[in-house]
């Protein structure tokens, strides 16, 4: 027995899968687009805010000298969420990224997050960041032992030293525990040209230096 196809359905069913697809793919690349214009604005404008508090903190400390500390007091006010930490600096991966409090979609879309319920820059214990590996945590992938790392906040910039790297699965908690020493712990997916939802995670643990 002979299946026979009309040609004539068969263009049209073709040609409407074509336009489909044709339309999906201007979808998606017009979401790409968006939200890499939304991060690229974001950067700028919360970037432009930090300097412009860094400026008022300097000009402050100049009228009235204080001793410097290198931890903020303990009694900071909490930050909202979505609101400004800082900036993340990287100097020889030339990777410099506004800081954020959450990790929702949101936040880590348009910057590098602070994790919730870990120390903020400065303070005792282990500050946690996440960041997207295909966008601003992309440079970690040529990170080295000894590079240092430079956190910008309103409460004062402070240097860290990158002291181990390590992959680990998903749901390893651990490397966020608190410590008894400032540390700054970066988190984001791995492999980082791994096609589809990343299988493990990329941790950089990095220790306070005082210069």
């Amino acid at each position: 027995m002979r299946l026979i196809v009309r040609k004539e359905p068969l263009r049209r069913i073709l040609k409407w899968a074509q336009r489909a697809l044709f339309a999906c793919a201007v979808l998606l690349l017009g979401y790409c687009g968006f939200a890499l214009a939304d991060a690229w604005v974001f950067q700028r404008r919360e970037s432009r805010d930090l300097d412009r508090q860094l400026r008022a903190q300097r000009a402050a400390s100049e009228a009235i000298p204080q001793p410097e500390s290198a931890t903020p007091p303990r009694g900071a006010p909490a930050v909202a969420p979505g609101g400004l930490i800082g900036r993340i600096e990287i100097p020889r991966l030339l990777l410099s990224a506004v800081v954020v409090e959450g990790v929702d979609k949101t936040a880590v879309r348009r910057a590098v997050g602070h994790i919730p319920g870990t120390a903020l820059p400065g303070q005792p214990g282990n500050v946690g960041l996440a960041g997207h590996r295909d966008t601003f945590f992309r440079p970690l992938k040529d990170l080295r032992i000894n590079d240092e790392v430079q956190v910008s906040t309103p409460n004062g910039s402070f240097k860290y030293e990158v002291e181990s790297l390590k992959v680990v699965e998903p749901d390893n908690v651990g490397v966020l525990a608190s410590s008894g020493e400032n540390v700054l712990t970066m988190v984001t997916c791995y492999p980082f040209y791994y096609v589809g939802p990343a299988p493990k995670r990329f941790i950089v643990r990095a220790r306070q230096v005082v210069r």
